[in-house]
């Protein structure tokens, strides 16, 4: 934590002075195009609590509760030094291309910096990234509500204090300090209620496991993912992650007074790179620890609603770079629930409890074990509970509160994905000059829909699953992008390049040479769909890399500097 603090002052606010430059007096899209639907001036504190929470989702929790397998050690080198040296730079610098650019996303403002053909071609990868992002979490929250039922009231009633607290805070001109403290009170009230009222559809309408699964997926595409998106940003979106934020700060406080009063002992290996059935821990670790060292789904918030949001360029430095930084932290923390707390006391398959080193080898005895979606989240929630209630909180109660934690989060993602994807839509039909999809509401019906089939083409709702081989190499491959188009920006600024430059080599090679080993593989056990479709993707980014590195040796070659195309 004291690293994370250190790096902010020193670190990152040189990149602020000397590398972006941030300008106080800059006029901000969201003020000079300002719609009061998707360009709100924001408040820093406000606007960082949506953009953690957009950022956060499921992605540092179930990240290093899977490279975990691989030794403590490794996974909290890469999660310390990749957030500050790479993950919060990948996010300031798309956010500050973004606030330069009218607010346009990533991938549409590379038509300027690099040409038009990397615009269309980085587009497409966006919607195939976030196309799989909507399906799958969507698909997660249902699993979450049916794994636990206690979460559902807590969940759904946070939409209606949302909707009070913007009221108050945009509609009656209230400061959003007091109002906010007093929703998250009433927030954690729900969460002690449905401790002890869990909504449980196969108990309440006597439905099988696979139509409740159903049914949940279904109303979280609707008032999730579309009533969101549709809805103007400071109704819904900005003030549910206000609360969001809140009820970070109040868990990972409770997980660091949990770790202090429980003292749990580190059960997993410092190093384990033979686990039974893993991948090669190079370059895979840089693969299954995404979010909580640098994810590329982050440009796409820092470029998408956040660059809309953000009432001044100076702001975009506690936003994008310490965004990151406590997103770093979270995931130190669920490093130490899952390295630690599990050993407190874990329940296996037939009810024995495993304490201990007993407990890390019982849930991590291989990787197929570890792997699947129950395991990851449910190591996290048990040894979170186990340390929260070492200071007496009741075990219903503790494994309430983190489920709502990760539902919420989870939830928060299926929003930001759903109207970021309505931009994109947008972009690449107006770039294509497709009017039918330029429009909002045409477009996050377009996004909506689109995930619905891809969820339910199977019939199961689990439909995406067969595509989510596929994310891991290509979000990181996206980071690299996103990376690639900030290091020709700031060459056209003649401004240095070494500090996006470098992360930006690194994780091209790093996550292209995993989609490799993964084409590889889908090729030697005959899965014709992800090798098709991850040779597919992997071509229009290496396309798009050869394209954006001949710009790139242009530019730097270029000694009196091309003009600006970005201002």
């Amino acid at each position: 934590m004291a690293g994370y603090f250190i790096a902010y002052h020193t670190y990152g606010k040189f990149l602020a002075r000397k590398i972006f430059k941030l300008d106080p007096l800059a006029v901000c899209p969201s003020t000079a195009l300002q719609d009061n639907h998707d360009f709100v001036p924001t408040k820093k504190e406000i606007l960082f609590g949506h953009h953690f929470t957009s950022i956060a989702g499921l992605g540092p929790i179930v990240g290093p509760a899977i490279g975990i397998i691989w030794g403590w050690i490794p996974a909290a080198i890469w999660v310390f030094f990749g957030s500050i040296f790479f993950g919060a730079v990948h996010d300031f610098g798309a956010l500050v291309v973004s606030l330069r650019a009218n607010g346009r996303s990533i991938g549409d403002l590379a038509a300027d910096i690099v040409n038009n053909r990397v615009r269309t071609l980085f587009l497409l990868i966006i919607c195939f990234e976030l196309w799989i992002v909507i399906a799958v979490f969507a698909l997660i929250i249902a699993i979450l509500f049916c794994m636990y039922p206690q979460a559902v009231i807590p969940v759904w009633l946070e939409i209606v204090i949302a909707f009070y607290l913007g009221h108050m805070i945009y509609k009656q001109g209230k400061d959003a300090f007091w109002p906010s403290i007093v929703a998250v009170l009433i927030m954690y009230a729900t969460v002690i209620i449905g401790a002890y009222l869990p909504v449980d559809f196969k108990v309440i309408f006597g439905m099988s496991a696979k139509s409740a699964l159903i049914a949940w997926i279904i109303i979280v595409l609707v008032l999730n993912a579309w009533l969101a998106s549709i809805l103007p940003v400071h109704t819904l979106l900005q003030p549910r992650d206000f609360i969001n934020s809140h009820q970070l700060v109040i868990g990972m406080a409770m997980l660091v007074l949990g770790v202090i009063i429980a003292n749990p002992d580190i059960v997993a290996p410092a190093t384990n790179f033979t686990a039974k059935g893993a991948p090669p821990v190079w370059p895979f670790i840089f693969v299954v620890i995404a979010c909580g060292a640098i994810s590329g789904f982050h440009s796409l918030v820092s470029s998408g609603t956040s660059s809309k949001q953000c009432e001044k360029e100076a702001n975009s430095l506690f936003i994008g770079y310490g965004g990151m930084l406590m997103e770093g932290a979270l995931s130190t923390l669920v490093l130490v629930a899952v390295a630690g707390g599990i050993g407190l006391g874990l329940a296996g398959k037939g009810g024995q409890i495993f304490t201990g080193v007993a407990a890390f080898e019982y849930h991590y005895v291989s990787w197929g074990a570890a792997a699947g979606l129950g395991s990851k989240l449910g190591a996290f929630v048990q040894g979170s509970a186990n340390m929260i209630q070492s200071y007496g909180i009741p075990a219903r109660v503790a494994i309430a509160i983190m489920a709502v934690f990760i539902v919420s989060f989870a939830a928060t993602t299926v929003d930001t994905a759903t109207r970021i994807q309505r931009y994109v839509i947008v972009e690449l039909s107006s770039a294509w000059n497709f009017k039918p999809l330029c429009r909002r509401q045409e477009a996050t019906a377009f996004a909506v829909i689109s995930a619905a089939l891809l969820a339910f083409y199977d019939g199961s709702g689990k439909g995406a699953l067969k595509l989510w081989p596929l994310f891991g190499s290509v979000n990181q491959l996206l980071a690299g992008l996103a990376l690639l188009v900030t290091t020709i920006y700031l060459a056209r600024r003649q401004v240095k390049i070494l500090y996006t430059a470098i992360p930006m080599v690194f994780m091209i090679v790093m996550t292209g040479w995993a989609m490799i080993l993964n084409i590889q593989k889908f090729y030697i056990t005959s899965n014709w769909l992800l090798l098709s479709v991850g040779l597919a993707v992997f071509l229009l980014e290496l396309w798009m890399i050869i394209e954006s590195v001949v710009v790139l040796k242009e530019v730097c070659g270029n000694s009196l500097g091309m003009p600006e195309t970005v201002s």
